[in-house]
């Protein structure tokens, strides 16, 4: 049997992956997750329908939400994941010994426990000493933090449905009050290309500029997401990611990296004029 799997992109583009069998289904109280088998890209992982990850893609993603901003400030001790239930952004910030703790909040953790289970080495992720898990809204968590966090990694699909309440002006007021004076926060901004997902690219844009001070935005391809491409939010209270950018102390560090180095990290915030002129 000829089996495809087709994410919509918008109502009249799709990406279809031929599938050989579906691993798993099951509907927990927040949504419905589904692993897939393929053979192109190996394991690929939904959520409402919707492509999250997939094996062989993965890499792109979560190398580039964790060290472009390691690259920058390769000192950072503490960091907080929302979301991540993959484990993609947890196996590249364990590859940095310098990095004592790392708070992760997941609303779901019925997909917490799928993820472990289907998508080895990265849900695996989760087992090290460092990693401390919590289930529970991540607004509600974040109201009690202030001044405590080197780098916050947002690690959430869209600004609408069930993960509408972290794309917020008060959810960005907490991460704001949560971060320390040189801390980052790293989010998805979308694509910009399709009219629906550059209405999401202003909606966050418009919410982050009016809390933080300093706000960038680079872009990486991701060849299963929505245009191929996706851009990510780099926003602090002081600094600059090109201009801070530790280059040698970073490559001293020999990370182990698929997709990510300093170079790309440079051109990456070198933006088309489509997107620029939408700053």
């Amino acid at each position: 049997m000829d089996l495809w799997y087709s994410d919509y992109h918008v109502d009249d583009v799709r990406l279809s992956i031929n599938v050989e069998r579906e691993i798993y289904s099951h509907q927990t109280e927040f949504q419905h997750i589904a692993i897939l088998d393929s053979k192109e890209f190996g394991r690929i992982l939904t959520l409402d329908g919707e492509l999250i990850s997939t094996e062989k893609d993965e890499f792109f993603y979560s190398e580039m939400m964790v060290h472009v901003p390691m690259a920058v400030r390769p000192k950072i001790k503490k960091v907080l994941v929302i979301g991540g239930c993959d484990g993609g952004i947890l196996k590249e910030l364990c590859k940095y010994p310098t990095i004592e703790q790392i708070d992760v909040v997941e609303l779901d953790a019925q997909v917490v426990q799928i993820c472990q289970q289907f998508f080895p080495p990265a849900g695996q992720a989760f087992q090290d000493e460092r990693v401390q898990l919590s289930i529970q809204d991540a607004l509600k968590f974040m109201r009690r933090k202030e001044d405590e966090y080197d780098l916050i990694i947002v690690d959430s699909a869209n600004p609408f449905g069930v993960n509408e309440s972290l794309f917020t002006r008060e959810f960005y007021g907490s991460c704001y009050n949560a971060l320390k004076p040189q801390g980052v926060l790293i989010s998805q901004h979308a694509n910009a290309f399709y009219a629906e997902d550059e209405e999401a690219f202003n909606h966050i844009r418009k919410r982050l500029t009016s809390v933080f001070e300093n706000n960038y935005v680079y872009m990486a391809s991701i060849p299963t997401y929505a245009a191929g491409y996706l851009l990510f939010g780099y926003s602090c209270k002081s600094g600059h990611p090109l201009l801070d950018l530790q280059k040698e102390v970073w490559e001293s560090l020999a990370i182990p990296t698929q997709f990510y180095n300093v170079a790309l990290h440079q051109g990456a915030f070198a933006l088309p004029n489509y997107i620029k002129e939408l700053l």
